[in-house]
């Protein structure tokens, strides 16, 4: 079985499986497209005992196989797609079900399911520190008589018992016939009319495939087809049969109760569970604590990152010079130092502040916390047209509104996930972050309120809850565009509180951080490199004689003196605007000037819609022009100085920058959102929708901003 074994981890949400995954894989997980299904899935590699590796696939999580999101039919998809070709499958493929062994009961229903699909199935109890503080002792070997298949119990967040199911993936599994499945007699006859078409006896997942015929894959097709064909013959009421077949199983499932044994002596950590939340899910106090939460985490991401932050302006500052230094004169190295490096240097400075803030939301989800953020704002949510679960992808959108859009899956409601698709990118991602900063740093210093708190977080707090503000008040008017008939219901499950477990706060950082880095580093090359060439070049020879009079003063000297520097900027912006960058810069400058943006904003604006951080590479890049020790610390100070030579004002007043703050807040400037709303809504009227009415927002919030502060 050697580098042939694929194991498939299926279980409830919230039952541990992604740690499981995790702890297998040793967190080398990459992302790939199987056959049939149109979305992404986690997949690694798991060394095994004796040499060799073995796939596993992490199968969205399901609390049964009759799927009502479309994060649940993807596991729906993956696993009938394996089960019409069941030969296959059971030569070289495992089915790991993990389950909560402090919540067993509850688990226990897809466990039966599986089982009856004929899979080789592997049950872990995960959890089991948990399960132990809980006072729960689970009998394992009569457990696993009575399902019939290996049992194992493991905690993934320690590695406790992960040897133990490797060695047992390596068995030989039994493969059940349908122990659980009985139905009524019209039902039986259905799926025994569909059997019989293919010429085999009637099997659970005849049952299934009629229940959920829409949902197959596209590999079933033609099965698809017989069993629509069978059900519009012979209708049934399918929400009814499906119901009692769940009923029927855990009447059974109650009998597996005997094996389990609660201590009532032992620490129950459920009831100090339940005392927590009724402090942080109180209906007045519990608000205040998610606030508090929140204005200490930007708080900290302004005060904390300041020292890495210097230290990472300071290398690039070396190494430009170091380039300077040793690189021959030329056009080349004109862009790697003025163009590209300054570029990057302008993003990835801000490196620090984006780790933190990936920190801090790692920490509040593995500790339990970010269900309580979706149950306590369900209410608020529903008044706009939203449930609790548009709250985790909203709250996944101050990282990247790229998963957040993929994680609406989860709501089963259309009209809710249209919505909370459509006002998702009003979300401050972390792709903001740089920018903000940038232009926080410009128009405020580094003031202490109430001699504690910086003022500079405040801002960055307001410009958060303005996103935040602003999805809820584009939701309440998106409501009433977007007709359905569709109910909805939302079912959380709470997770016990836990200690985060550091290794994979570390590991989601690194993970979401190096995302970012890639992301932006490739465009930021593209773009920069790019804009350089269209910067140093321009139409006619007007630039070429701006250039030898530029150089005519350097070679006199005459830009040592007060005046001479003077006339070596004015010179630097005529050189700038005669550019083919500055034309574009120009041509838009009419339609953003009452906005208090001039020719380069512009063109920065231009540029940053490949992606929001290219805004500050972009600014980097044009003010290092000319430039041959450019440090990245310079840029504000560049920026600072610049002067309007219309008015003799200064271009970044404190009206622009906040002005720019709003316009960033607001605009959609990210292509790979936009993609991926055409993917996920299947149209593109909707990301049309999505772009035009942000950036409508984001000119007439500017708009008056820049009048009221003027």
């Amino acid at each position: 079985m050697k580098d042939t074994l694929r194991v498939w981890l299926a279980g409830n949400p919230n039952s541990g499986k992604s740690s499981l995954f995790n702890r297998l894989t040793g967190l080398h997980q990459k992302v790939g497209n199987y056959p049939g299904v149109t979305v992404e899935q986690y997949s690694g590699r798991m060394p095994m005992p004796g040499g060799g590796t073995a796939e596993v696939v992490d199968l969205p999580g399901i609390y049964s196989l009759f799927p009502e999101t479309e994060d649940e039919q993807v596991a729906f998809q993956l696993l009938m797609e394996q089960v019409r070709a069941s030969s296959a499958f059971s030569a070289a493929t495992r089915v790991v079900v993990v389950a909560d062994a402090s919540s067993l009961r509850r688990n226990l229903l897809l466990i039966t399911q599986l089982s009856d699909l004929n899979l080789p199935c592997v049950l872990v109890l995960n959890k089991s520190d948990m399960a132990d503080s809980a006072g729960i002792h689970i009998d394992v070997p009569a457990l696993s008589a009575a399902l019939g298949m290996p049992v194992v119990t493991t905690n993934a967040r320690s590695g406790e018992g992960i040897d133990e199911l490797k060695q047992t993936l390596l068995q030989a599994l039994p493969v059940h016939r349908y122990p659980w499945f009985s139905d009524n007699p019209e039902v039986q006859r259905q799926i025994s009319l569909l059997a019989q078409g293919e010429g085999r006896p009637a099997e659970y997942r005849d049952f299934v495939s009629l229940m959920c015929h829409e949902r197959l894959p596209d590999s079933c097709t033609s099965w698809a087809e017989l069993c629509r064909t069978q059900a519009q013959t012979a209708p049934l009421d399918r929400g009814k049969i499906r119901a009692a077949e769940t009923v029927r199983r855990y009447e059974r499932i109650a009998g597996f109760m005997k094996h389990i044994r609660r201590d009532p002596g032992t620490v129950n950590r459920k009831a100090s569970s339940a005392r927590i939340d009724r402090c942080l899910l109180h209906p007045v106090g519990g608000y205040a604590i998610l606030f508090a939460l929140l204005f200490l985490m930007f708080q900290a991401i302004f005060s904390w990152a300041t020292l890495p932050m210097e230290l990472i302006e300071s290398l690039f500052g070396y190494v430009g010079g170091l380039a300077t230094d040793l690189l021959p004169e030329g056009w080349f190295s004109r862009m790697l130092i003025d163009g590209l490096l300054a570029g990057l240097g302008g993003v990835l400075v801000f490196i620090p502040q984006i780790s933190l803030l990936f920190f801090f939301l790692g920490i509040l989800e593995e500790s339990g916390y970010m269900s309580r953020v979706s149950f306590l704002t369900d209410r608020l949510m529903r008044s706009v047209g939203l449930n609790g679960r548009s709250v985790m992808p909203l709250i996944g959108g101050f990282a990247c509104a790229v998963p957040s859009i993929m994680a609406t899956r989860s709501i089963n409601n259309r009209k809710e996930r249209l919505l909370t698709i459509l006002v998702l990118p009003l979300m401050s991602c972390s792709a903001r972050l740089p920018v903000y900063t940038l232009l926080i740093s410009i128009c405020l210093p580094e003031n202490q309120w109430l001699g504690v708190f910086n003022v500079q977080g405040l801002v960055l707090m307001g410009l958060y809850v303005l996103g935040l503000l602003t999805a809820i008040g584009a939701a309440l008017v998106l409501r009433w565009l977007i007709k359905t008939r569709e109910t909805s219901f939302f079912m959380l499950e709470m997770p016990l509180y836990q200690w985060p477990v550091w290794r994979n706060v570390a590991h989601m950082v690194g993970q979401r951080l190096q995302g970012f880095v890639m992301k932006a580093g490739k465009v930021i090359v593209v773009i920069s490199i790019v804009l350089w060439v269209l910067s140093n070049f321009g139409p006619g020879k007007r630039m070429e004689s701006l250039q030898a009079e530029l150089d005519a003063q350097t070679v006199l000297g005459a830009s040592s003196s007060p005046d001479g520097m003077v006339r070596k900027a004015i010179l630097e912006q005529k050189l700038l605007a005669a550019s083919w960058a500055g034309h574009a810069g120009k041509f838009l400058e009419p339609a953003i000037a009452p906005l208090g943006f001039d020719w380069k904003i512009g063109i920065a604006l231009l540029t940053s819609f490949a992606a929001r951080e290219v805004f500050v590479g972009t600014m980097a890049t044009m003010y290092s022009l000319g430039t041959e020790d450019f440090q990245v610390s310079e840029l504000r100070g560049r920026m600072l100085s610049e002067v309007n030579p219309a008015t003799g004002k200064p271009v970044y007043s404190t009206a622009t920058c906040f002005s720019l703050l709003v316009f960033y807040a607001f605009a959609l400037q990210c292509m790979s959102t936009l993609a991926v709303t055409r993917r996920e809504t299947k149209s593109w009227l909707w990301p049309a929708v999505q772009f035009f009415y942000m950036g409508a927002l984001a000119y007439i919030g500017s708009l008056l901003v820049y009048s009221g502060l003027s």
